[in-house]
Parts: structure tokens; sequence; C-alpha cells
């Protein structure tokens, strides 16, 4: 167990309807809102109307801005940073998914700072102030609801970069499950390979010998999210597992299952965001396309670890340890394939030639290089990329 800090600084609200509540937590942080949202779903759903109606009753006066895109753009959240600023806004309130989130994030930074509020994701600047922020969640995936991370594209150098502040974590977020339900299952099957994901990241990278906090953490929360899937695919629905998934895609990423942890990296999520940038595609989908190939890369380096989690999460128990590895990352790849998120470039229909390959290897290293992660090489990407083919 290491040394560490954790404080979250964001405050749940938790339940159906809480969604109105949402004018009563701005209140306390001004009385000018910048509202940024997506492409106009929440219209259609009737949460842009709660959620007016509630700003307009605790009188707080609200700028829209709209048309945050998946893969959110630099482009568009610098506009945003200018509309903030001429407005005159006292915070920001984010109302969808984690993209929406993530662009709010970027305008909260860069709102006092005089440079390119890309520098913050190239590392080259760190942010001293932003704006408050408060979230209504509309699709559980990224944790951005209660994390201090953020991820932006630029659609010119097709770069796809993130980062995580303390800053930037939200100081309100209201997560009303009953609007999920509606979710597609393509989209929450998206949504629940991020989380776990998440879960994993530190799970299989970290170095310590012995850690049964966060270890048993990691294997009990990907095992619900397992469960919540299966009862969502019987039952769209089913009001306990999209709030069960919705509070555990939360908790999957917020700094709790990491804490205490030596050595953690985010290699999958590092490949992802570069497909992201590069093919525009859904960061759930990117994942289980690059998570495979992870594995069966890497699987050697931690083969007790790989084993136990293919004993523990999918109770996998015949064979020697090299045996359960195996057959633990072919079922983890199985059960993506059953939930309908694709496994290969082919499966996603990615057009991918050496020529891509070399572009995406340079665009990784450079990615790892801000997130300093050393163990990679050209070759060595280039190698787990061919096993995604």
């Amino acid at each position: 167990m290491k040394d560490f800090t954790l404080c979250i600084p964001t405050k749940i609200v938790f339940g159906k309807n809480k969604i109105s509540e949402i004018g009563k937590y701005c209140a306390e942080y001004g009385n000018k809102a910048l509202f940024v949202y997506g492409q106009g779903s929440i219209k259609s759903n009737g949460i842009y109307d709660i959620v007016v109606n509630s700003l307009k009753g605790k009188g707080i006066e609200f700028i829209e801005y709209p048309g945050v895109r998946p893969n959110p753009l630099v482009s568009h959240a610098k506009k945003g940073i200018e509309v903030a600023r001429k407005e005159k806004v006292g915070f920001i309130l984010a109302v969808g998914g984690g993209s929406v989130i993530d662009e709010a994030k970027a305008i909260a930074a860069g709102f006092f700072y005089e440079g390119d509020v890309w520098d913050f994701y190239k590392n080259t600047a760190k942010i001293k102030a932003a704006l408050p922020l408060l979230t209504v969640l509309t699709l559980p995936a990224t944790g951005s609801e209660m994390n201090g991370g953020t991820v932006l594209s630029d659609e010119n150098t097709k770069k796809k970069f993130g980062f995580i502040n303390k800053h930037l974590c939200p100081k309100v977020s209201i997560l009303d499950p009953s609007v999920t339900l509606s979710i597609p299952l393509e989209y929450t099957a998206y949504s629940v390979v991020d989380a776990c994901i998440h879960l994993l990241e530190g799970y299989f990278t970290h170095d310590d010998t012995w850690s049964p906090i966060q270890e048993r953490y990691a294997e009990g929360l990907v095992r619900t999210i397992i469960e919540c899937m299966a009862k969502i695919m019987e039952n769209p629905k089913n009001y306990e597992a999209r709030a069960t998934f919705m509070w555990a895609a939360t908790l999957a990423w917020n700094g709790i299952g990491s804490a205490g942890l030596g050595g953690i990296s985010s290699p999958n999520h590092l490949f992802a965001h570069i497909l992201g940038g590069h093919y525009d595609i859904a960061h759930g989908a990117a994942l289980s396309i690059i998570v495979p190939g992870w594995m069966k890369y890497k699987y050697r380096e931690k083969t007790h670890r790989f084993a136990m989690f293919a004993e523990n999460v999918f109770g996998i128990k015949n064979g020697d340890e090299n045996k359960k590895a195996l057959a633990g990352i072919d079922a983890f790849e199985k059960w993506f394939i059953q939930i309908g998120s694709p496994v290969s470039f082919r499966d996603a229909n990615l057009s991918i030639d050496e020529l891509k390959l070399d572009e995406l290897a340079d665009d990784v290293l450079e990615l790892a290089d801000i997130w300093d992660i050393k163990e990679y090489t050209r070759e060595s990407i280039i190698d787990i990329l061919k096993l995604c083919l």
C-alpha cells in the first residue's frame, strides 16, 4: 500500500426526479450559467425542459451553448470559452454524457487562461483556476461527473488527448437513472466496456505484490457491471440494473479504486484515444478493439494477475496460471462480442494498412510521452495494434 492523499469534492445527488433540483444547487455558485449540452437529445427526451424550469425557478440566467459532439472538439470548446467570457458567466452547467462534461471542463479551465486551452492537453501548461462546474449526467460511462478528467480531440491533427486536474472536479453532479432507460443497447455496451476498463487499467498495471483492497474492488465492480449488462439486455428498461450500473460507472473512475496502488498507467485508454482521434469511433468501441490484443501481448509479464482475473471474475478454475490467464482473456473477448462491441478493426469496419499503423504508432508514442508512460516502443505498439486487426 503506497502513501496517498485522496480528495473527491463532488457532491452526488442520486435518484429519480432529482434533475428538477439542479437550480437549487446552481444558486450556490452564482446567478448566471453557461448551459452546455450536446446535439439536442435532451430536448426530445424532456430533460432540457426540466433543467430550464429549475433554473428559472431559482432566478438563474443562462446562456445556452449546444453542439457538443461525441469525441468533443477543441475548436468547439474554444468558442465556448469566448462565449463564457463575453457573457461573464459565473459557473458552467453541463447536461449530457462524458463528452459534454469533458468539453465543459475545458471551457471552465480556459476561462481564466490567456493561452490556448489545448496547452493543457499537451501538458505544456498547468491549470491554476477554473470556473465552478455542475453536471446532470445522462449517459454513464466515463466517470467524468466525479473526477477531474477531460478528453478532447483536435480535428486538424487527428489527436485526441486527455488529462486529469483537481480544479476540474464538478461541484455537484445529479445522477437520475430513469433518464438512462432509453439508451440504446449499442451505446450501453460501449459504456459498460469503458467502465470496466477504468477499473482494470490499474488492476493489471500496478506494481505491488499484494493489493487485496484495490483488486477486490475492481473485480467486484467488473462482475457487477457484467451482471447489470445481462439484465439490461434482457430488459432495457430495468431500473435497478440501470441504476446499479450508473453508480458503478461513477465508482469506476473517481480515484478510490486506484488509491494506494503504485506504478499504474492507462495503456488501453492511451491506444483508444488515438483510435478515436483518427477514426471518430465511440470510445468504448475503441477500447474493446484494443483490450484483447493488449492483454494477449502483456499477460506473460503478470500471468498470476491475469489468472486471478480469470478465476475471480469469470470463475475459471481449471488449468495452470498460464491456461487460466488465456482462458480469462478469451472469456472477456467473448463477452465483448456477446454485448455487441467490436473486438477488431475488421469488426468495426476500420481500414488500416502499414502506413496507417505507422501513423497510429507515432501518435500513441506522443501521447505516451505526455502521460509519462515509458514502457512502450514504436515496435511494441505496432505489434499490439497488429493483434487487434
